[in-house]
This record gives C-alpha cells, structure tokens and sequence, in this order.
C-alpha cells in the first residue's frame, strides 16, 4: 500500500513508522509548510491518505482527496457538523472515507462494553450515569469525539437521559455533581501530556459501577488508523470501525 501523510505531528510520525513496519509505503507527506503538495505526483500516487489534522482545516483536506480520486482514513474530530455532507459525497460521487473517533483496538471493544453495560443499566432507575475523559492540553475539541461516542450510546440505551452537557474542568478543580436529571454530565479535563482516559461511572446510593480505558500511548490509535487504510483497499463508500469489527 502506499499510503500519503496528511498531518506530521506526534500522531502522524506515529502512524508513519507503523505502517512501514507492516510494509507499506509512505509516498506523501503533507503538513503546513506543504500544503501545495496536494497536486504533487508523489500524492497523487496515494492509494490512501491518512489525515490527523485540525478540526477547522480537516474537511477542507477531505475535500481535496476526493477531488483527487484518494480515500481517506479521517483522524480528526470536532467537524461533525459536516459529517452528513461527507457521507452524501460519498454516496453520490462514489468517493472513499473511514471515519473513528476513536481508532484504538481497546477503545473500539469499550465502546461495545458500554453499550452493553448502558442497556443492562437502563433497568435499574436508581444509577444515575456521569462521564469522565482526560486528554492532554494540545486537544483542541472537548469533549473528545471518543467522549462524544461513549456519551451518545449511553443516551441511546438509557431511558432517562436525553443529552450530554460538557464539563471543562481544570485538574484542581472538581466538577459540581448536580445535574439535571436527563443530563449525563462530561467532566473533561486537559493536563499534561495524557494520551486519553476514559470512564463511564454508574453511581447509586449503595455502590459504583465504573467502565475505565486508559490509553498507554499512541500506538494502538496509530495501528488502527492504519489497518483502516489496509480495510479501504479495493472499496468505495463510507466505512467505521464497525465494518472492521463485528461485536
């Protein structure tokens, strides 16, 4: 496979290094000071482009690939609002998009966890249901699209929530705990260099349930972005983790 960079921060040299070690090829790299490499024959010769950017400039570089007939591994979040548009293109311009919000191998069964635990959970009225996520400083979206996914399965099982209500706190500062009653409070929290932490905690009067991921590294996102391109090759559509992964 030979595969374009778009993005060469930590997540990209990350991604980069994973998928020449299962022996692809890097053809592209493309960050800021490049921009105009979109229309290079090294990109153009791409058979995946693999995006971790910014949210204000990802939709723009999605743009760009489908133009240039490239499918895209998407590792951006907080561009939702424009994800309907994505799939749209895709459906009618036969174009090629993978899109996670999260593509760890580890998070990916959480995310199955939690949706199981929320539809056992849903029966037993006196839990209520609060989240809490951990990212480092430099993650510009809050709550994280892993934060977003999590929070909509548990309003999709549980019967007495409606929405989710965001909670920036800072790491000395604890959030207040009183909520409205349909709304599951995101406690997010950005410190130091912490690559993501997620958990689901179910609290009643007598005792805590809690669902916790803790990512080590970038490593298992890096991996699963690039067994993502690998998934793409020979497909057109718009994919998620759940064609890969049958939970």
């Amino acid at each position: 496979m030979k595969a374009a960079l778009i993005g060469y921060g930590k997540m990209g040299k990350i991604i980069g290094q994973i998928a020449q070690a299962r022996g692809h090829e890097i053809v592209s790299i493309i960050d800021i000071n490049n921009l105009d490499d979109f229309d290079s024959p090294a990109f153009l010769a791409a058979d995946v482009a693999i995006e971790f950017t910014r949210p204000d400039t990802a939709f723009s570089n999605y743009r760009k690939c489908f133009d240039r007939n490239i499918p895209v591994v998407a590792g951006t979040t907080g561009w939702l609002e424009r994800l309907p548009e994505v799939k749209e293109i895709c459906k009618n311009e036969q174009k090629t998009f993978f899109y996670a919000s999260n593509y760890s191998i580890g998070v990916n069964v959480f995310f199955a966890v939690n949706k199981y635990l929320a539809r056992i959970m849903n029966q037993f009225p006196s839990y209520d249901v609060r989240m809490e996520e951990i990212h480092h400083i430099h993650k510009l979206d809050s709550p994280s699209g892993t934060g977003i996914t999590l929070a909509n399965a548990v309003i999709e099982a549980i019967d007495r929530k409606t929405h989710w209500t965001d909670c920036p706190v800072s790491a000395s500062v604890q959030p207040e705990s009183a909520t409205p009653d349909t709304a599951l409070l995101i406690a997010s929290r950005r410190e130091g260099e912490v690559p993501g932490i997620h958990e689901v905690i179910y609290e009643s009067d007598a005792d805590r349930i809690c669902i916790k991921h803790d990512a080590k590294n970038r490593n298992g996102f890096a991996l699963g972005a690039v067994m993502a391109a690998e998934f793409l090759h020979g497909k057109t559509g718009f994919f998620t983790m759940d064609d890969i992964f049958n939970f």
